[in-house]
């Protein structure tokens, strides 16, 4: 398994109008790291993340918000506010762009083998960010830029996104929706924080709706009962790219659906099983959590489940 990871994407920070720590910080990165720390050595093996050119973002993103968000990126001290909770500092584009190059350099290293598994320990996340705004703590859209990366570099005619978050990928949706190249299978808490997904965008999005306080059984019946696996199986994906969020946790404040590690293990697993087995290409790329002890967990979990699958 290939663990992406660089010292820049510590530096991004998000301003906080109040006392307490934002909840995408840095930290986030130091449990993703312990909880790597924790699998043996023999499983995976790290590298450095190159940086993207500019002309990538526009894989998923308007030109003109691409070029806004590169001329607009601060030099010095003085952070930039983009959103209600989204800011850019000083570090926020390289770490962008060590993002968006790694997690198409791992396209490029799942698809060409013999390695077919990669997790991208990077920040800022991305699955909120839309063609033309950020928003949600994301400022460009990671794994849709890698999911037209693979279709349109590598020549993919199929390409699934599992994106299990306690908040709607409203970003991917966006950009995706009637791309018949790309499916999105989301599960998220609704109605919630950013209010979308019911009823979805197009036919190539596969939303799971959960209820507050849902917990690990209701959320598996959830899936199942939703078709996901066997619309995942149908469509055959060569490439499965999951928007990894760890913020359904029970312990995690920021939402309230009641989740364990072993619950993402098992959406991990399962999706990996429909979706093609052993020999499939799979990219991880973080998205939420912001219990740390709880990310560490889940993300120790997750990894488990892909290295597995």
């Amino acid at each position: 398994m290939l663990i992406y990871s660089h010292p820049v994407c510590w530096k991004h920070e998000n301003e906080n109008d109040v006392m307490l720590p934002h909840p995408e910080r840095p930290e986030r990165l130091d449990a993703v790291m312990a909880a790597i720390d924790r699998l043996p050595p023999v499983r995976y093996r790290r590298l450095e993340p190159p940086l993207a050119d500019k002309v990538d973002y526009e894989l998923a993103h308007d030109p003109r918000y691409v070029d806004a968000i590169f001329r607009q990126a601060p030099k010095g001290h003085n952070p930039l506010r983009v959103d209600g909770d989204t800011s850019l500092n000083q570090y926020t584009l390289e770490a962008s762009r060590r993002v968006v190059g790694g997690a198409m350099d791992a396209v490029d290293r799942v698809l060409a083998g013999p390695d077919r598994r990669a997790f991208l320990a990077t920040r800022p996340p991305g699955h909120h960010a839309a063609p033309c705004r950020p928003a949600g703590f994301c400022v460009f859209n990671n794994v849709a830029i890698a999911a037209y990366h693979a279709v349109r570099h590598h020549g993919l005619e199929r390409v699934a996104i599992v994106d299990f978050d306690v908040h709607h990928g409203d970003g991917t949706e966006q950009i995706v929706a009637n791309s018949a190249p790309v499916h999105l299978f989301s599960s998220f808490q609704h109605p919630f924080y950013p209010y979308s997904g019911i009823p979805p965008l197009a036919d190539n999005c596969h939303p799971v709706p959960l209820e507050n306080l849902t917990d690990g059984e209701g959320f598996r019946r959830a899936i199942r009962d939703s078709g996901w696996f066997d619309t995942l199986a149908e469509f055959q994906p060569q490439l499965l790219l999951f928007s990894a969020g760890f913020d359904a946790h029970k312990q995690d404040l920021l939402g309230g659906l009641l989740l364990l590690e072993e619950d993402f293990a098992w959406i991990t697993r399962e999706a990996i099983a429909a979706a093609g087995g052993d020999d499939l290409p799979v990219v991880s790329l973080l998205e939420g959590g912001y219990d740390l002890q709880a990310l560490e967990d889940s993300v120790l979990a997750h990894l488990q489940a892909l290295d597995a699958g």
